[in-house]
């Protein structure tokens, strides 16, 4: 399919095409073939090969200047690389002192040069084209008799000098946003001027407000979203109840984390008489309140989702309907945008309806309440909780038979005192009942997305869904170098590479190498993305997959509800067109990846903040990445982070092995290797640079 494809654009450079033409020309006829065709296009448009415009595809033409343009990204060891949007031969390496006056995330013009050292085409920066940030967040400090900002990001390597008369009455130590930032010679430290105060480094308020600055989260809701959120009315009438289908006096209950705020989601169950089940996936009909186009729907759509930092959380809503009229809260009438599937006792769906309904919870479970359940087969509700887990655990079961990768992320908690400091940190445990409430949000997930989706070609209705392309094929290569170097088999010329990652990852379930294997494993494959074309969700093997079950906070659910009512409705009141989705769907993956950064961040200065009072201490640990300065270290138990510097390994002189993903002893020829147990000692901690010393002491 793809020399078929490539073979069509090279002899019609100039010209663009839609699928359909593709199909045409290439007498494509079966709707197998018709999908394997729509998804190489958007493989081809992904790695730069193609421009999509629209539904239109042309083939990007090959520069032959020794200057291309890019993102620059600068990592912690000083070095960078320009990622060009549109680049069939990869990213372009920079050099610590090739950097000139770039930030890291700038948009850059770089010339190319030859390199005999390494893979990647290597260049220098000659001219910054578009500054990523206008402002840098970061602590002030003072050195003799001048002042400078020590910038919070570790990929901006440079601080930023102050003059005394610009402080604006900021003070040594405080964390403080610097702006109008200029930056003539590489020779030079930029300099700029203090335009606002945060407050004192290492408060939690500060560090919060700081996380929301440096990633453009809006932490407080517009003036006119507000004021329309706060003439929403909290009771249900009787017009709203109109052509909604009522469950109030079913058995309905919601299962959430004990530290919810918000329930989106609740699960409704009755026996038939036929003996099959009918399973309710109730979801918080928020549609119903937030109307396109209005200052709510306009701020929700700026935020694009919560976003979740350690302690606290950044709404897309404001509280009245996050926590109010919207949440599913228990002994309330709620409103809501129901998937009702009747199933056989193997999990075979034998139909479905998807209606507007009204529902009144009849308990609040946290997932602990619920397990016990599970386990000592007694409580509330427990002939319901028992058979929705054994449709779940069949539902889990066919889904990883079709292909589905069951990629294992730990996650942790922290027990927070008042003032927000973490007293401890823990490993979330994923029990039966967290993937019970799993399973069925998949599945109505699933449904939705294959109801719009499935019709006959021709009939293709706008719709956002959530998509997750094929893994990269060096990438995997990579992969399948690394777990054999660990002495575990991958073969990336599998038929199905999905089979072979679920293999892998049943083998590695509870060792210590879990962890790591199952991040490098995501890392290696395509990231899941919101997207108007259909190419289906790779690691779950879905072929139909949209986001519908969390409308409260991910503007995509919202979205999917009012096209989902739209056409099942056809009252047209979503007439959105593919631009419009296709504008929608690049912002909100954007959102979404800018609300992982964050949250990411959010965790890693808390593991740092956690550790200031651990300093001296040993912990197990596994070497989670080896370079040519030292090797990093990531604790087993809290997924702390930080460096061994080459510096600091004793015993030997330690040469960097790139192809074999390790550090070897000049003399001994002792190895430490990606993936190795160590046992480490913290040394260091620095908070403002946001970095973890280690020492290995065996």
């Amino acid at each position: 399919m793809k020399k078929k494809v490539l073979a069509l654009f090279k002899k019609n450079p100039s010209s663009s095409f839609k699928a359909k033409d593709v199909a045409k020309l290439l007498s494509i006829i079966t709707e197998y073939e018709y999908s394997s065709l729509k998804a190489m296009l958007h493989k081809l448009s992904s790695e730069g090969v193609l421009n999509r415009t629209g539904k239109r595809y042309k083939l990007i033409p090959v520069p032959n200047s020794n200057r291309i343009q890019g993102e620059l990204q600068i990592t912690q060891g000083g070095y960078g690389f320009v990622i060009m949007k549109n680049s069939r031969n990869g990213d372009v390496f920079i050099a610590a002192r090739n950097l000139g006056t770039a930030f890291s995330g700038d948009i850059v013009e770089a010339v190319l040069f030859a390199s005999q050292k390494r893979k990647n085409i290597e260049g220098q920066i000659v001219s910054v084209i578009k500054r990523k940030r206008s402002e840098i967040i970061g602590t002030l400090k003072k050195s003799n008799s001048f002042f400078y900002v020590r910038p919070d990001d570790p990929a901006i390597h440079r601080d930023i000098y102050v003059n005394r008369d610009r402080l604006n009455g900021a003070k040594k130590d405080e964390k403080v946003i610097v702006g109008n930032i200029v930056w003539n010679s590489s020779k030079q430290n930029p300099e700029g001027e203090v335009i606002e105060i945060l407050g004192e480094t290492g408060n939690y308020e500060t560090e919060i407000l700081s996380i929301a600055k440096e990633f453009n989260l809006p932490s407080v809701f517009n003036s006119k979203a507000f004021e329309e959120s706060e003439k929403i009315e909290l009771k249900i009438t009787a017009g709203d109840l109109k052509q909604r289908i009522d469950f109030r006096d079913r058995t309905v209950f919601t299962i959430d984390p004990e530290d919810a705020k918000d329930f989106d989601d609740a699960l409704s169950f009755d026996l038939l008489d036929n003996g099959n089940y009918r399973v309710g996936i109730h979801i918080a009909d928020v549609s119903h309140y937030v109307k396109r186009n209005s200052n709510l729907d306009k701020e929700a759509l700026r935020r694009g989702n919560s976003v979740y930092l350690v302690g606290t959380v950044i709404p897309m809503l404001p509280e009245r309907l996050s926590n109010g009229i919207c949440s599913l809260v228990p002994n309330e009438d709620r409103l809501t945008y129901s998937v009702v599937a009747e199933l056989t006792p193997r999990a075979k769906i034998v139909k479905y309806e998807i209606a507007k309904t009204v529902i009144n919870s009849k308990r609040r479970f946290t997932y602990d309440e619920v397990q016990q359940i599970i386990e000592k087969q007694e409580g509330d509700f427990t002939e319901e909780i028992l058979q929705l887990n054994s449709l779940a655990q069949t539902l889990r079961k066919k889904r990883m038979r079709e292909g589905s990768i069951d990629f294992f992320t730990p996650e942790i908690k922290f027990n927070l005192d008042k003032n927000g400091k973490p007293l401890a940190i823990y490993k979330k445990e994923i029990k039966q009942s967290n993937m019970l409430v799993e399973e069925f949000m998949l599945l109505a997930n699933k449904i939705v997305a294959k109801h719009i989706a499935a019709p006959v070609r021709g009939n293709i209705k706008p719709f956002v869904y959530r998509v997750h392309d094929l893994p990269d094929k060096e990438k995997i290569n990579e992969f399948a170098k690394f777990v054999k170097s660990l002495g575990y088999s991958f073969d990336p010329n599998a038929g199905s590479r999905s089979n072979q990652f679920q293999m892998l990852m049943l083998r590695v379930r509870g060792t210590e190498e879990e962890t790591l294997i199952n991040e490098l494993a995501i890392r290696s494959m395509a990231k899941a993305i919101y997207d108007i074309n259909n190419i289906g969700h790779y690691g779950l093997g879905f072929k139909y997959y949209a986001h519908f079950t969390s409308p409260i906070r991910r503007y995509a659910d919202l979205i999917v509800h009012r096209l989902l009512n739209s056409y099942l409705n056809h009252n047209g009141q979503a007439k959105y067109s593919l631009p419009e989705l296709e504008e929608i769907s690049d912002h909100i993956s954007q959102c979404e990846r800018n609300a992982i950064e964050a949250e990411r961040l959010s965790i890693k200065l808390k593991q740092i903040e956690y550790l200031k009072d651990h300093l001296g201490e040993e912990f197990n640990a596994i070497i989670s990445g080896i370079t040519n300065f030292g090797m990093f270290v990531k604790i087993t138990e809290i997924l702390a982070e930080g460096l061994i510097r080459m510096r600091d390994i004793e015993g030997d002189f330690f040469i960097y092995d790139e192809k074999k993903y390790s550090l070897i002893g000049r003399a001994s020829k002792k190895q430490f290797r990606l993936g190795d147990k160590v046992r480490v000692k913290l040394v260091r901690v620095d908070y403002e640079k946001s970095e973890l010393d280690f020492i290995i002491t065996q």
